[in-house]
């Protein structure tokens, strides 16, 4: 008799997650080409996620005891809408567990965190040669906008 495999569960984060989660944000940045310090993450993000000052929101995805993606979002406030929304900070599965609908029952989760607020809508961005990722958000439902984004660094944060 085969077994079949151990189901991924998507929860909440929590502390313990802290030194594999910080590991995940660092591929997530490899892969868009950009760079953390793990120290600066490990001494600073504890208290956005679990602190006083919590105001993201991080869901993490496993196996087995294995966490293979995350989630991360916060509410932001629209001007033009005169509402708040959910902001899709980061989304991100190790590569050897794409492509089994997981990415998608992560933005579900997210969807249904964003509905539990009474949020109208999500935003999130990608970078534009990430084809792979603009397809799967179509495909559940997003729409891209046209917009560029900016950034102006306005104090030193370190890098690796």
């Amino acid at each position: 008799m085969t077994s079949s495999p151990v189901p991924y569960e998507i929860r909440t984060a929590v502390p313990n997650d802290l030194p594999r989660l910080i590991d995940l944000i660092a591929d997530h940045a490899d892969f868009e080409r950009q760079k953390v310090n793990h120290a600066h993450l490990a001494e600073n993000l504890p208290r956005y996620l679990f602190g006083a000052d919590a105001r993201l929101s991080v869901m993490v995805a496993g196996r087995g005891g294995e966490l293979v993606g995350y989630g991360a979002a916060s509410i932001e406030f629209s001007t033009w809408k005169a509402a708040c929304f959910l902001h899709l900070d980061c989304l991100y599965l190790a590569p050897q567990s794409r492509g089994a609908g997981l990415g998608a029952r992560m933005l579900a989760a997210f969807e249904n965190l964003a509905r539990q607020q009474n949020l109208g809508w999500m935003e999130w961005q990608t970078p534009d040669w990430n084809i792979d990722a603009a397809r799967f958000y179509e495909r559940n439902g997003a729409r891209a906008l046209p917009k560029l984004r900016f950034a102006k660094t306005l104090s030193h944060i370190p890098s690796r």
